[in-house]
């Protein structure tokens, strides 16, 4: 049930006109960058997770 998880990264990478906007921007950088850059982040996380979840 949690490689469903793996899932949410990529729907919401796929969804473009989600995020194809340049407000709101953080630190200069459009939302765009900045929205991809979190998922770059926290997908590991979600992998990390469900590996977790596995194992056990």
């Amino acid at each position: 049930m949690r490689r469903l998880l793996l899932l949410i990264p990529f729907v919401a990478t796929l969804m473009v006109p989600l995020y194809n906007a340049r407000e709101p921007s953080l630190w200069g950088f459009p939302f765009f960058y900045w929205y991809l850059f979190l998922w770059l982040l926290l997908t590991p996380l979600l992998i990390w997770i469900v590996y977790r979840g596995r194992r056990a």
